[in-house]
């Protein structure tokens, strides 16, 4: 509803004509009363449905848990491969171990 100037003087000079001068201004604070109370429930409605989709999204975020324990005697994949990998016994020596350059003993420089 987009009404251009002269449509708004013509619908004044209307309201003018059927409730007269002395009787347009209490009409004209009436309509704006009414749009006011229109533009209020509309915004209440507006919080009131954000609210509960808010709470709806709230209720429904699923929760994360932890991941669970396999099956007694049941193999993963892909740990066939690391098992037959890994040191048969875990008492294996500490020298079989490589060890990392950062974490070696420093050598004296030869003389």
């Amino acid at each position: 509803m987009n009404l251009g100037f002269p449509e708004m003087l013509f619908l004044f000079f209307l309201a003018l004509i059927i409730f007269g001068p002395k009787k347009l201004p209490e009409v004209g604070r009436q309509i704006g009363k009414a749009l006011n109370e229109f533009k209020r429930a509309s915004n209440e409605f507006r919080s009131q449905i954000e609210s509960e989709i808010a709470n709806l999204e709230r209720e429904t975020t699923p929760e994360i848990l932890p991941p669970s324990k396999p099956p007694q005697g049941a193999v993963a994949s892909g740990t066939l491969i690391e098992a037959s990998a890994a040191p048969a016994s875990p008492a294996a020596p500490e020298a079989a171990l490589p060890v990392p350059e950062s974490s070696a003993p420093a050598r004296a420089p030869d003389a």
